[in-house]
């Protein structure tokens, strides 16, 4: 349920919020007031689309936000796929706009839009004239049908997803064996060719690194020589004043005087590990020095064969298992092809049997749409006699067409309509007023009321093209209809305001250059004058009051 609204610095809203309630939310005000603004702050957080103007021109952001109760599995689902943290039982969601940079933040963490439209989806269902107008698509009217099915359908579409992507890829590769038919012989000795590459080049793992380590050291020999050479006669014993001579005079000088004092003992045994270090050092930097004499030879063969790993790494993979699986790859287009004739016949036997199976799954699925397609339009039939279609028929259409089997089905759906007597059903498309789709949608609303895990339903111009006793039918429907969801309807209709739990005013005053809306909420009494006023235009005589208090207690009694 949608708890506060909270909307700053937005085209002529300076800092508004709303408490809004159980059942049904009313919002009423003078054309212009700003009833729509309302309605575009509530998608403005939801992520939708704002033009940069809509930030007041005296303000250096515009924000949004929205605070929502929690008590549906769904909606805890979503935040947990959505890494949020739930708290309180609360969702707030908040958009700022700064500067034309977007900052979202969903309970306090900083979020992006599309997570934010993926929670919106479970939480707030909005119908704007933009919603009816879907319902001149028939892709919309089989998802309205979809939705109705429920569970005994959507475990079904699941299989036909999973098996129409399987036929596509088999469709897909017969065309592809098609086209490689007529260029067997190339595809055959490139295969050939390639397999022979890698299997010649034999790369083992860790190959590449430890040549290209070898490569550097080897293209750097010189430098190394050198340093090798000058660090050998430093430490050595060629040269009288290197390390290894200084240090087999002094050990000399030392073990010469050690009868005079005992305590030299311990520093002779120092230096003579000392030496002993030294002697094992000039060993191996000699070794070393030996195996650098032979690094022109052995540096042609290093390049020769980085050249070859590079060459296989560029062409099949940058790792030694991605080249053996292209290996494996092209060793079974070649033994595919060594016998083409029954690689297709299996192929074609594959699609045949996909194709079967699919359209088997597609024949369940849209006997279950039939059977559900006959008692939604019941249904749908009762709800629109109630919205004063008074002499309605109303069907729905389930066609099937093999060829255009896709991931949902092979069928067609289609709403049929006929609002007057002795007129023949037609489709929705060629019949219905814009009007005439308000009541539909609200109608398709309460029968799916069930169905519907959204919890708060926001209705914009639900009122369009209607009047009267059309009027009355439509207050009552939305009465019904947020006994099992919030509702939150603006309108300009009296007989809607009436129904109200909650009833909230939207005014534009203009204090010295400057005009502000603001939203203020009703008590009893202001709402029965809010009433009068939306019945009686420029004078509201005390009839008109009394009026308004007749129709807001004949609403209280149906509530």
């Amino acid at each position: 349920m949608l708890l506060n609204l909270h909307v700053k610095n937005v085209a002529l809203i300076d800092d508004v919020e709303i408490d809004f309630g159980n059942g049904l939310n009313i919002l009423t005000g003078e054309t212009g007031a700003g009833k729509s603004l309302i309605i575009d702050s509530v998608n403005f957080a939801l992520g939708k689309r704002m033009p940069r103007d809509v930030v007041r021109e005296d303000a250096e952001y515009a924000l949004c936000e929205l605070a929502f109760s929690v008590d549906s599995d769904d909606v805890r689902d979503k935040l947990n796929e959505l890494d949020i943290p739930l708290e309180d039982d609360q969702v707030v969601m908040q958009r700022k706009l700064v500067k034309g940079r977007n900052v979202i933040r969903i309970n306090g963490e900083t979020s992006s839009a599309s997570a934010l439209k993926e929670l919106s989806s479970v939480l707030i269902d909005i119908h704007g004239q933009h919603e009816h107008q879907s319902l001149l698509y028939t892709s919309k009217h089989k998802e309205i049908l979809d939705s109705y099915c429920g569970e005994a359908l959507f475990g079904l579409t699941e299989k036909i997803a999973v098996k129409y992507r399987e036929y596509c890829k088999v469709q897909k590769e017969l065309k592809e064996a098609g086209s490689k038919d007529r260029d067997m012989d190339k595809e055959i000795a490139l295969a050939q060719f390639e397999i022979d590459e890698i299997t010649n080049a034999a790369v083992k793992e860790g190959e590449a690194e430890q040549l290209r380590s070898e490569y550097k050291k080897l293209s750097n020999s010189r430098k190394i020589a050198e340093a090798v050479g000058f660090t050998h006669r430093s430490c050595g014993y060629d040269d009288e004043a290197s390390a290894g001579s200084s240090v087999g005079r002094a050990l000399n000088r030392l073990r010469a005087v050690s009868e005079y004092d005992e305590g030299l003992g311990d520093l002779i045994r120092e230096l003579t590990d000392i030496d002993g270090l030294l002697n094992d050092f000039n060993r191996s930097i000699a070794g070393y020095e030996e195996e650098l004499d032979s690094a022109p030879e052995r540096f042609a063969q290093v390049e020769e064969r980085l050249d070859v790993v590079n060459h296989i790494m560029s062409r099949y993979g940058e790792t030694v298992e991605e080249i053996n699986s292209y290996l494996e790859t092209q060793q079974e287009k070649l033994l595919k092809f060594s016998d083409y004739e029954t690689y297709i016949a299996d192929l074609n036997k594959r699609h045949d049997t996909l194709r079967e199976e699919l359209l088997g799954l597609c024949k369940k699925a849209s006997d279950i749409r039939k059977k559900e397609a006959a008692t939604l339009a019941g249904k749908l039939k009762d709800a629109l006699i109630d919205l004063n279609f008074l002499d309605v028929r109303f069907e729905i259409s389930v066609t099937q067409d093999e060829e255009q089997a896709g991931p949902t089905g092979y069928d067609r759906v289609e709403f049929l309509i006929s609002t007057n007597p002795g007129e023949r059903i037609r489709p929705l498309t060629e019949v219905a007023s814009g009007g005439e789709l308000s009541r539909i949608m609200l109608a398709l609303k309460s029968v799916l009321a069930d169905k519907d895990s959204v919890g708060t339903l926001i209705f914009d111009e639900i009122d369009t093209g209607i009047s009267g006793r059309t009027a009355q039918k439509v207050s009552e429907k939305l009465k019904e209809l947020s006994r099992k969801h919030q509702v939150i309807c603006i309108t300009h209709l009296p007989q809607i305001a009436a129904m109200a739990d909650e009833h909230f005013e939207i005014r534009k005053d203009v204090e010295g250059t400057r005009t502000r809306t603001s939203v203020a909420a009703l008590d009893e009494e202001a709402s029965i004058n809010e009433l009068a006023r939306m019945m009686g235009g420029v004078e509201i005589t005390g009839n008109v009051i009394n009026s308004a208090k007749e129709m807001k207690r004949l609403a209280n009694n149906m509530g």
